[in-house]
């Protein structure tokens, strides 16, 4: 591709298409902002091939299919979901360099996204011009097994993350969540937690090193960057701060045969008297176990299911749950012994594939509106039992309502060594999910808003509690009002960080005190900006 054409199709784009409504923004672009800053990247790349691949027009053919391919949420794939003017797919790190250098001189508003599972898609969706800096490229994966560490790329899923360390050794793991097509970037920069989580903690417990591009389009290292500013990516939002380009993570040991099963009720009165139990123990028992609940629907009827994994044998889960936890009454032909890396393939519900099927990337089909809570005091029969009513109702029909538990290694942690604050003192977490096909979203996003308006005297409060890897923007957003954004942040930054939040704002302020890594809930600098 010549550069003199390249640039006359961009023009022709900038000067003939409508560009997106333009919220108030304390760094606004124009047309010639735009084109300005596609020359002063096209002439930082410095190779006609390598701008093809990194910069996509929506006049390219390739726009819509690189666009649409992270979009894990399909409430943003449609017609009137604001599109970006451009998307960047960075093959190197000194790409990202350029982009963020180019970007700041023209007042270029960049999102940038991993793996498109940001649940309220502020990686790829805002109502302003924008750019998509897309780090699909950026995936590789070095496993270290003698010193028991990773270099992954942000681009990777965890998905591929767990292969390359499944395939090399399978006493080797790291405690990462369950959904294989997740990107590391925005998982580990938010926390991440998996069935590991009781054991070892959260995946942003083990980031031993980082690089990242800051705002000044410098790429640092942990040693460069400081300690506060490598504490504000292990969990509070590294999109805020930087852009990471790779994580250095530590590896954890795993016994060579764990055990997963799974029990399920469909009478209300048997799994009730199960979940009132698991409320008791699951954050207590051996934190070599892990037992989740999950609530749906299935062919017309509620289902509980209690999916778990044991760091162990069968016989030594049995010997424990008969002793610590028979309300559940497992038995022996739930459960199924296996591999560390096969039990990811087992919850991910992949079926029996071999392991490299963590390697493919699919695009989920379907919409979703989720909300977070956090559990400190076990719950009333009357709660749990008014949850699986509300299950029942028609726009339930894709509903999930997952609890997670909590205890073991995440009450040692204090809850101001990384930003992700849910420490001790919570029993479990509550994930409240709805899913749709098509356009018509209110009814189902509203069942979804029900549900935790009736769990709101059964949760954490003061504040109540947010997990800001299931972000949602029903707790507050920037709207533009004439106050600094530190005060409109803060409403919903104690939620997701408590304590931490205040930190969060002083290494933000120190690091990029411009606000130019931001979106609708960014961690604000302290500065006022004011918005006409």
């Amino acid at each position: 591709m010549k550069f003199q054409s390249f640039f006359s199709s961009v023009l022709i784009f900038f000067t003939t298409s409508t560009l997106l409504l333009s919220i108030p923004h304390p760094v606004s672009a124009n047309r010639s902002n735009q084109s300005s800053f596609l020359q002063c990247l096209s002439l930082q790349l410095n190779d006609s091939n390598i701008v093809s691949k990194v910069i996509h027009t929506p006049n390219d053919t390739s726009f819509s299919s690189v666009l649409a391919s992270s979009i894990q949420n399909q409430r943003f794939s449609a017609p009137d979901v604001p599109k970006p003017v451009l998307i960047l797919t960075p093959v190197q790190p000194s790409d990202v360099q350029s982009a963020v250098k180019c970007a700041r001189r023209f007042g270029i508003h960049i999102r940038t996204r991993s793996g498109g599972h940001d649940y309220e898609g502020l990686s790829y969706v805002t109502h302003k011009p924008f750019v998509i800096l897309d780090l699909r490229n950026l995936r590789s994966i070095t496993v270290d097994v003698d010193n028991r560490s990773v270099w992954v790329q942000t681009g990777a899923t965890i998905g591929e993350l767990y292969y390359e360390i499944g395939k090399k050794n399978r006493t080797l793991a790291f405690p990462a969540g369950v959904c294989p097509t997740v990107g590391v970037g925005g998982h580990f920069s938010g926390g991440g937690y998996g069935t590991l989580l009781r054991k070892h903690g959260l995946a942003a417990d083990h980031v031993i090193d980082a690089r990242v591009v800051d705002a000044r389009g410098r790429i640092l290292e942990r040693r460069e960057m400081g300690e506060d500013f490598f504490w504000a990516i292990r969990g509070g939002g590294g999109s805020s701060f930087c852009v990471v380009l790779s994580w250095k993570i530590g590896l954890i040991n795993v016994p060579s045969t764990v055990t997963v099963f799974n029990v399920t009720k469909f009478s209300e009165q048997s799994a009730l008297k199960i979940i009132h139990r698991w409320q008791f123990v699951a954050d207590k028992v051996s934190d070599d176990l892990f037992i989740r609940v999950m609530l749906q629907r299935y062919k017309n009827m509620v289902r509980a299911s209690f999916p778990g994994l044991y760091l162990g044998s069968v016989k030594n889960l049995l010997k424990m749950v008969n002793k610590e936890f028979p309300e559940l009454g497992l038995e022996e032909d739930d459960c199924t012994e296996m591999s560390w890396i096969e039990s990811v393939i087992w919850f991910a519900e992949l079926g029996e594939e071999p392991i490299n099927v963590l390697t493919k990337r699919t695009r989920a089909s379907l919409a979703f509106k989720a909300k977070s809570d956090f559990v400190q005091e076990p719950m009333p029969k009357t709660a749990i039992s008014k949850l699986w009513r509300r299950l029942q109702e028609p726009e339930a029909e894709h509903a999930q309502l997952i609890f997670t538990p909590f205890g073991g290694k995440m009450s040692e942690i204090a809850d101001y060594e990384t930003p992700f604050p849910h420490r001790k003192g919570n029993i479990y977490e509550i994930q409240y999910l709805n899913y749709w096909r098509g356009d018509v979203k209110e009814k189902y996003m509203r069942w979804v808003e029900r549900v935790y308006d009736d769990m709101s005297e059964f949760v954490a409060k003061s504040p109540r509690g947010a997990y800001i890897n299931l972000r949602d923007l029903d707790l507050g957003m920037y709207v533009g009002v004439k106050r600094s954004k530190y005060e409109e942040g803060k409403s919903w930054g104690v939620k997701y960080f408590k304590n931490n939040f205040e930190r969060l704002v002083r290494v933000k302020t120190s690091v990029d005190p411009s606000d130019f890594f931001c979106d609708e809930q960014s961690i604000p600098p302290f500065t006022f900006v004011e918005v006409i």
